[in-house]
């Protein structure tokens, strides 16, 4: 029985690598979604996209208020997640190599 509960410091590594993998591909999916001006409406794309919107946001708006968009009206072009995902990479790389050890 003890053997289920044998978690080594890898495993809870690779959980957490998982983790900022799993938010790397939201920023992704979020950049993605910025450049459909018009989603078609149904309920559950929605909550999608407004949960992918409320998850991602905060961590950008940090990077935005450093680099603002650059242009103005619908053409601005962020550059702000690039620098979110070099800072996210390197995160990662830090935790996940402090936990492992």
């Amino acid at each position: 029985m003890s053997f289920l509960l044998a978690i080594t410091r890898d495993d809870v590594a690779d959980y957490v690598s998982a983790v900022f993998l799993v938010y790397l591909i939201l920023i992704f999916i979020r950049i993605l979604l910025s450049w459909i001006p018009r989603m078609p409406y149904y309920p559950w794309l929605r909550a999608v996209v407004d949960f992918i919107h409320q998850v991602v946001d905060p961590y950008l708006n940090i990077f935005r208020r450093v680099i603002p968009p650059l242009g103005g009206g619908g053409f601005a072009l962020d550059l702000s997640p690039i620098l979110a995902i070099f800072v996210l990479i390197i995160v990662r790389s830090v935790v996940v190599s402090l936990i492992a050890g």
